[in-house]
């Protein structure tokens, strides 16, 4: 016969198992920050300690489960594809010049202890290229920005290079099985899986999707919030495969040389798991020593 502590048990057990499939396919379509994630696992944790901690009435006959982990195993990469996923092409093109508006970040996130200029926004080309390399303690990371995809996007992340906004940063964080990318510019990133990713310039940069696009090995996007025009500095390199719906502005891509360090970081693997249950910081740390813009 069970006793109303085991029922408890079995009972919590169960919840992880469903927080831990709900995380999997809450990851294949978020590309966020912790504030938000951070306010569903507060929530879920209230909800075991209530399961934990109540009781129940009567008895009846049950198996005594084996004793688990609550802690989700830490993921490995797999499957790495090698072809590249074509960038999208926008059906019209955008005026040239554009104008652009980065208001500022009224989000509530904690001030960043980097303040850059704001771009002025006026006179903004729709055309041509921006070679960036981001200099890492795991390796060149070289990438080219299409201004003909989001020359907003373009200029604000030119301008925070130019400024030195991601010298001295880190990657927070790296997704190894069904989203395989590395996501970093949060300028306020200390290592601390459950803090990381909630840091911005101060200003937001306006959405520029493209319903057409898809994201695959190769592709360099902005991460948001999950709201309108939300984007910072944030971003993400994608190596491998990545299900995500067209919320996400694409403005380059990654060079060859480039994935191969990406793809090294991810076989290096992943450290502390964070909030989701599938994605964490880098096992091996990645940081910006410098930024080349060209």
């Amino acid at each position: 016969m069970a006793t109303n502590q085991q029922r408890r048990e079995a009972a919590k057990r169960k919840l992880e198992r469903q927080l831990v499939r709900r995380a999997e396919q809450a990851k294949r379509r978020k590309i966020v920050g912790a504030g938000v994630v951070g306010g569903v696992v507060l929530i879920v944790a209230g909800l075991v300690v209530w399961i934990v901690n109540s009781g129940g009435s009567g008895d009846q006959q049950a198996a005594t489960p084996p004793p688990s982990s609550s802690a989700p195993p830490v993921p490995s990469v797999t499957n790495i594809p090698t072809e590249r996923t074509a960038l999208p092409k926008r059906p019209k093109a955008l005026p040239n010049p554009t104008t652009c508006s980065y208001p500022a970040d009224a989000s509530g996130k904690p001030p960043s202890t980097k303040k850059p200029t704001v771009p002025d926004g006026k006179n903004v080309s729709s055309s041509g290229t921006v070679n960036i390399t981001m200099k890492s303690t795991q390796g060149d990371i070289p990438m080219t920005l299409d201004r003909a995809l989001a020359p907003c996007t373009v200029q604000a992340f030119e301008s925070l290079a130019k400024q030195g906004f991601f010298t001295d940063t880190i990657c927070h964080r790296l997704g190894v099985t069904d989203l395989q990318m590395l996501q970093c510019g949060d300028p306020d990133a200390k290592g601390d899986v459950l803090k990381d990713g909630r840091g911005g310039p101060g200003f937001t940069v306006p959405d520029e999707f493209i319903d057409t696009a898809k994201y695959g090995r190769g592709v360099l996007a902005m991460a948001n919030t999950g709201q309108p025009n939300s984007g910072g500095s944030q971003f993400f390199m994608v190596y491998g495969n990545a299900p995500l719906q067209p919320q996400y502005t694409i403005f380059g891509s990654i060079s060859d040389e480039g994935l191969k360090v990406l793809d090294k970081i991810a076989k290096n693997g992943i450290g502390a798991i964070g909030q989701d249950g599938s994605t964490g910081e880098p096992k091996e740390p990645v940081k910006f020593t410098a930024v080349t813009v060209s």
